[in-house]
């Protein structure tokens, strides 16, 4: 009969030193012998260390009996408990060897000692033996303990006869009767809390007896004995209706506790107890105010996230709660804000929208006035994707006024005035925040034009004190698209001049220096400033990888009395070298241009004309400055081309250029913005399915054909309609439920995790089933004696390459004939990258003359994608990422698909990244397909993907590349080998008659560290 299948894991795992090799059994021998105890102790943790590690030292257990176990010097025998804890006790045949009845004596005399430490440990240790005929003799020195002066030994003594009756019933067949009266006569909380938990584990009826006679005094208890009582009440409230009413009582009592566990396990037991409306509102309420007092973080977010859970079920109570969900906000943890923030905007209501806009408007303007000092704003003028975490806060905050504002649009007349006003502060510039207030109000004009007038009124206020250039640029366009009347464009015009000065731009600056100083020739000075400019090229690395050759030129500058100059916004950043705003105001002038033309017509050309050539005036002031050699740098070549491009369509005014500019932009607008409320729609849902609110959900899942029918005349008379369902039962329902599996069977079934160690011949078959849990890998490992001997000493024998560690060595067990057994070992993760596993058994067998038998068993690789989860991320973050990672692994497409989408699919499914391309984009039949992919590891690792492929003709293979991106140099190689090595297998989705006689393609994978 194998006994390694029941012994549990060592509890006490100590490693080998270097030392180790020069002890030999003789020496321990002579060491333990010795009259030293500091030589005593020494030798005794090396007689512990190998014995943990497999070896045997059958002749040292009479040594340690005769001249050990006599000391009493209290750390030698804190290490003989570990030493009698992992050294053999029975022969092999079985029996119990006689050496342990003098060990089982001396123990006795130990629970008798006066010393209470010495009992307390000595109580502690008899809770890991599992030998019965050791503990037997014991018992009476054990319950002797319950009874000692100290509590400590009382506190010991209880989990030993907790641990003992767990284990041999039949050693103490009246321990809940014990237990029970120690109960009633002991006063320490601890020792009342282990022998209630006792108890609740062993008996729980016995539980609810003691429970019953004193719960009205539970508010009296310590913190400990009250999670119990909750855990108890938890467990039996099904199957004792008729103590409901006090149980619920009892648990309500305990929300008002001085304990914030209590609190929280009262709140989540009385959930799940009832689902009544007072008791919903109540445990809603506590976790508020224990996430408004609880100090630690990370207890915070655990309590936020039980409060988003009852959403999916109580939605309606919670929404009545919701202005005091918002006092979270008060909170310094930017994740636990968010959090809030996203729980507050599902539960905005039409009777609450107001209160919670005025709310969230002052919580804004306090995050911007308290927030840090602005920074300077940077030479790309793009919205910062970092920050701090006012930056994040801010940027939250208006995006949660935005979804509100979207699903309620009547107030946004509220909000709109404090948001306009947003763009003009100096803390904010380009940050992702004001960045996001443009957003907001391009939205709202589109989706809600009845709006338009207030919002361009306050954007035209607010345009001269613009503090950011992305921002100026966004608001540029923002006039642009939706400026459509003669008054709303007349009054755009006259803010446009006040933004850029008076005009032409050069001509006024070369009048101010000549004014500085003296009479020098305006075309002096400009070919002084180009002869001193100079030209230099570099490369760039653009937002999809490319590299791309940009010219600037560094010229020589002039006095810093310029520089401190105060322009209006829009010419202080063309003087700034942000051209991009002359291309942006360009397009702007030719869409309003086009629209002053058709509102005029025929009826007055020279207002037509002047408006034109006032337009005109503009962007050759722009293109002229651009060339002028005043800024630092010379503008791209691209920028001017652009602007050269609107002025030339504002002097020709053709057709199709009017319609390009003035409805083309507004079909992509809309195809972006459907999009974008396409996928907040599938987000919704996903987190509805998550809460399980989702309709469809529940609809399909009363449908099933197992679903149970219940008969209403038929229930039980002491039910309550508004319990929830017992955790138990629905777990098990949950296990016994059919459902329909799709796709491949064995991909999604457990078999596909069961790896063959052994070859079926070899003397011990051995075959693991392997589970990633996180950062951790569970091995049940199945060995089977194929042989007609007994195996002693069989040892499962592992080691791992890369980052992969060991937690746990199985210990080594005994086979009978033809029997079996099972192992287990956790191995601890703690990067994302490609793992093995290998190792070896050894065992010994009778007559082996001391030599033992090994085999090598098959190597277990652990795939990366057990840690690689799909993911999403902003268009913004997604092109920092690529900027920043260090690590690229460029992959040739080399298959025989011909379908674009079909090798897109294939990626995407082998080595779950998820699309960043929104599916609309991607429709139509084209011979070309560019893709972003993203994916997040368990540990916060990203990766990053570029699909770029093409195709020649129709049934040609798909030719291209993969490009991967990473942080680190193993993520980046292992999904790059992961595409090369599956697409050699991949096919189209339409079957293929020569699908036998498909030409294998070659690959190529590159790595290499981004400059």
């Amino acid at each position: 009969m194998s006994t390694g299948s029941k012994e549990s894991a060592c509890y006490t795992l100590v490693s080998l030193t270097n030392e180790s090799k020069l002890y030999t059994e003789q020496k321990l021998r002579e060491d333990l012998q010795n009259e030293n105890v500091a030589i005593k102790r020494e030798a005794l943790k090396e007689l512990i260390r190998n014995s943990v590690n497999g070896e045997k030292y059958r002749d040292l257990l009479m040594i340690v009996i005769r001249f050990v176990m006599p000391s009493n010097d209290h750390t030698i025998k804190k290490l003989l408990h570990l030493f009698w804890e992992v050294a053999p006790k029975y022969s092999p045949e079985g029996k119990l060897l006689n050496e342990m009845i003098l060990v089982c004596d001396a123990y006795r005399r130990d629970l008798q000692h006066p010393n209470e430490y010495i009992r307390g440990c000595t109580l502690r240790f008899l809770c890991k033996l599992k030998e019965p005929e050791l503990l037997e003799p014991l018992m009476p020195s054990i319950l002797q303990c319950l009874e000692h002066r100290h509590a400590y030994v009382r506190r010991n003594a209880v989990l030993a006869i907790f641990t003992i009756y767990k284990n041999f019933e039949n050693l103490i067949p009246d321990a809940p009767e014990r237990m029970l009266n120690y109960l009633e006569e002991e006063q320490d909380p601890s020792c009342k809390r282990n022998a209630f938990l006792m108890l609740l584990h062993v008996s729980q009826d016995t539980a609810v007896q003691y429970l019953s006679r004193c719960i009205d005094a539970v508010d009296t208890f310590s913190e400990t004995m009250q999670l119990v009582v909750v855990e108890l009440i938890h467990k039996v409230f099904q199957s004792h209706p008729a103590e409901k009413v006090k149980f619920i009582r009892c648990v309500f009592s305990l929300l008002n506790s001085t304990s914030s566990s209590v609190r929280y396990e009262a709140a989540s037991t009385l959930i799940t107890l009832s689902g009544a409306a007072p008791a919903i509102r109540a445990s809603a309420n506590c976790y508020i105010d224990l996430i408004l007092k609880e100090s630690d973080n990370n207890a915070k977010l655990v309590i936020l996230n039980s409060l988003v859970g009852l959403r999916g079920k109580y939605e309606k109570i919670l929404q009545e709660l919701v202005m005091d969900i918002v006092r979270i906000l008060n909170a310094s943890d930017v994740e636990l804000r968010n959090k809030a923030l996203e729980l507050i905007v599902d539960l905005v209501t039409t009777r609450t929208v107001d209160d919670l806009i005025a709310f969230l408007r002052k919580e804004l303007m306090k995050a911007i006035t308290g927030g840090s000092s602005a920074q300077p704003v940077a030479e790309s003028g793009g919205a910062k994707s970092g920050g701090t975490d006012e930056d994040i806060y801010r940027h939250s905050l208006i995006r949660a006024i935005r979804s509100i504002c979207m699903k309620f649009p009547a107030s946004l007349t509220a909000i709109l005035p404090s948001l306009g006003d947003v763009l003009t502060y100096t803390e904010l510039q380009d940050s992702a925040a004001a960045v996001e207030v443009c957003r907001f109000l391009r939205d709202a004009i589109f989706r809600h034009p009845h709006h338009k007038g207030l919002i361009l009124e306050k954007v035209f206020q607010v345009l001269p004190s613009i503090a950011g250039v992305d921002v100026l640029r966004h608001i540029i366009w923002l006039c642009g698209e939706f400026c459509t009347c003669k008054a709303e464009i007349t009054e755009c015009m006259q803010v446009f001049h006040q933004c850029i000065g008076p005009l032409p731009l050069v001509q006024r600056e070369m009048a101010r220096i000549r004014a500085e100083n003296g009479s020098v020739g305006e075309e002096t000075q400009v070919e002084e400033a180009k002869e001193t400019s100079t030209e230099t090229t570099f490369k760039r690395v653009t937002a999809d990888g490319a590299y791309a050759t940009q010219s600037a030129f560094t010229i020589r500058t002039e006095s810093n009395a310029a520089e401190n100059l105060k322009r209006p916004v829009i010419q202080a950043a063309l003087f700034a070298n942000h051209f991009i705003i002359g291309a942006v105001l360009s397009a702007c002038l030719v869409k309003l241009f086009c629209r002053y033309a058709d509102l005029v017509g025929s009826s007055d050309p020279a207002a037509k004309n002047r408006f034109g050539a006032d337009c005109m005036l503009i962007i050759s002031s722009m293109i002229n400055l651009a060339r002028s050699g005043l800024v630092a740098k010379l503008a791209n070549s691209n920028i001017t081309d652009r602007m050269w491009t609107c002025l030339v369509a504002i002097s020709d005014a053709r057709n199709d250029v009017t319609t390009a500019f003035t409805k083309a932009g507004r079909e992509v607008l809309k195809q972006m913005l459907n999009i974008q409320d396409a996928e907040a729609k599938a987000e919704a849902k996903k987190r509805l399915a998550v809460w399980g609110s989702d309709v469809e959900t529940n609809k399909a899942e009363m449908n099933a054909v197992d679903a149970p029918i219940d008969f209403g005349l038929l229930a039980s008379p002491d039910g309550d309609r508004n319990e929830q369902v017992d955790q138990f039962t629905f777990n098990l329902n949950q296990a016994i439920k059919g459902t329909i599996k799709t796709g491949d069977a064995y991909a999604t079934s457990k078999l596909k995790k069961v790896h063959q160690l052994t070859g079926f011949s070899d003397p011990v078959y051995a075959e693991a089933f392997v589970s990633v849990n996180q950062f951790d890998i569970s091995m049940d490992v199945l060995l089977v004696n194929q042989t007609n001997d007994t195996l002693q000493n069989l040892t499962l024998e592992l080691s791992t390459l890369g980052d992969h560690k060991l937690l746990e060595k199985p210990r080594p067990i005994t086979l009978a004939a033809q029997d079996f057994a099972n192992v287990c070992a956790k191995i601890k993760v703690s990067s994302t990258e490609n793992g093995i596993i290998f190792g070896n058994i050894v065992y010994d067998t009778r007559g082996s003359a001391g030599e033992s038998n090994w085999i090598v068993l098959s190597d277990i690789r652990i795939d990366i994608l057990e840690y690689i989860q799909p993911a999403t991320c902003s268009d913004q973050d997604f092109r920092t990422m690529w900027s920043d990672f260090d690590w690229e692994n460029k992959v040739t497409v080399s298959t025989q698909v011909t379908d674009l989408r079909t090798y897109l699919n294939n990626v995407t499914k082998i080595t779950n990244f998820k699309c960043q391309t929104p599916p609309e984009a991607l429709r139509g039949d084209c011979s070309y397909l560019c893709a972003t992919l993203y994916a997040c590891s368990i540990f916060g690792e990203h990766v990053l993907g570029n699909l770029c492929l093409e195709k020649s003709s129709d049934d040609a293979p798909v030719s291209g590349h993969v490009r991967i991106r990473a942080k680190t140099q193993g993520m980046a190689v292992t999904m790059g080998d992961k595409i090369s090595t599956s697409q050699k297998q991949w096919k189209d989705d339409k079957p293929s008659k020569d699908a036998d006689s498909t030409k294998k393609g070659s690959e190529t994978g590159s790595l290499i560290p981004v400059i």
